[in-house]
């Protein structure tokens, strides 16, 4: 009994140091391979797949929403105004709240995880600390001293900067798509408007405000006056484009209604 005893001993001793030898045992998952509660995937880059690229595209640009990866746009809009735009939504928009007290499945760690890994990935702060940026919103244009917009000087401001890609009355011409068109005033917040009069769509090639007249950029005051004027022409079905959705014109024009070749 003693010598199958230290026989048997022996066979445990040593099948443990060849467990204890191998990386995981059979049909054991990895650590990256186990099953995560989606409340508790902090990860940016499988949030943001999940979440985000649907609309801002899958490297955060070329989608049928403004780009992210914008190191512009990133420095424009501070941490904050992402985190509420993200939690909350834009209502009347195609954007949807994601935080879950505004009925979204993302928890306040998981919002923060998106912002903080878009700014981190994609901003690049140093390429501005000597640029005047505008004001990302109305309101912080009001603070800094700017008056509010105003849609009869607007219309002179766009025929300065934004009528030589988007024609005279904005209705679009083959280089631009139209910018008055109902459909697309319907889904574009006014916040939406001055985000993109500001800092473009540099994925389709449409420019920021420094570029639109050579060494004459655009003016808080012009910014805010042009978003009036494009906002005042909400419901006006007289705005409708040259260019309808199946015409030769490509759809993603009429969307994004900003696009510049």
């Amino acid at each position: 009994m003693t010598t199958k005893r230290a026989v048997a001993t022996l066979v445990t001793l040593a099948t443990l140091g060849v467990l204890a030898g191998c990386s995981r045992l059979p049909g054991k998952p990895k650590a990256e391979e186990r099953w995560v509660a989606p409340a508790q995937v902090t990860d940016f880059n499988q949030l943001y797949s999940q979440n985000c690229a649907g609309c801002h595209g899958t490297n955060g640009r070329l989608g049928s929403a403004p780009p992210l990866n914008d190191p512009l746009y990133l420095a424009v809009a501070n941490a904050d105004a992402l985190r509420e735009v993200t939690a909350k939504g834009v209502a009347g928009t195609a954007m949807p709240p994601f935080a879950e007290q505004s009925g979204g499945s993302l928890t306040d760690k998981q919002i923060n995880a998106l912002v903080e890994g878009m700014r981190s990935q994609w901003g690049r702060p140093s390429d501005f600390k000597d640029v005047a940026l505008p004001p990302y919103s109305l309101q912080d244009a009001i603070n800094s001293g700017t008056g509010p917009g105003d849609s009869q000087r607007g219309a002179s401001v766009f025929a300065t900067y934004c009528a030589q890609c988007h024609s005279a009355d904005g209705r679009g011409v083959a280089i631009g798509g139209s910018v008055v068109n109902p459909n697309f005033l319907a889904l574009a917040s006014d916040q939406s408007l001055r985000t993109t009069t500001i800092v473009g769509r540099p994925d389709l090639g449409k420019p920021d405000w420094r570029a639109n007249v050579s060494d004459h950029p655009m003016s808080p005051q012009e910014i805010s006056d042009v978003v009036a004027w494009l906002s005042s022409q909400r419901g006006n079905t007289s705005s409708l484009g040259r260019f309808p959705v199946d015409s030769k014109v490509s759809s993603t024009k009429v969307a994004d209604g900003l696009k510049r070749e």
